[in-house]
């Protein structure tokens, strides 16, 4: 599986952006899909994901009302609606999929340590100016 992102890019304080994660197959695999970012100087941390097979979401404590996480799966694409945005979201944003059991709940604190992602994408720049 290949994850590419695109829809980063440079925004005001305030302004929105929407970013998109295209899978290359997922040959009908359950998943959870989402975003990591990593800002300068600073650790990975999981920001959102969605489960390929309900659409259940999860979401960084931060980013909760102003993020928005959303699957296509016709086009086996993962979008990040991020509305009112903050110098503090500045980083690369990354993609990662993980495999799930089908009979397990996504383990949303395992998902976002990143510890255990079976893909990730190569990651795009959203950088947020005060």
């Amino acid at each position: 599986v290949q994850l590419v992102e695109s829809g980063g890019g440079l925004v005001q304080a305030g302004g929105s952006l929407r970013l998109s994660c295209s899978a290359s197959e997922l040959s009908g695999r359950d998943y959870a899909i989402g975003w990591f970012r990593q800002a300068p100087g600073k650790g990975r941390e999981g920001v959102s994901c969605i489960r390929t097979s309900n659409s259940n979401t999860y979401y960084l404590d931060s980013v909760k009302g102003r993020f928005t996480i959303s699957s296509d799966n016709s086009k086996n694409t993962v979008y990040l609606q991020m509305n009112d945005l903050k110098p503090e979201d500045t980083a690369v944003y990354y993609c990662a999929a993980q495999q799930q059991n089908r009979v397990l709940p996504v383990n949303w604190d395992f998902f976002r340590s990143g510890y255990a992602i079976d893909y990730w994408g190569k990651g795009t720049p959203v950088t947020v100016s005060s």
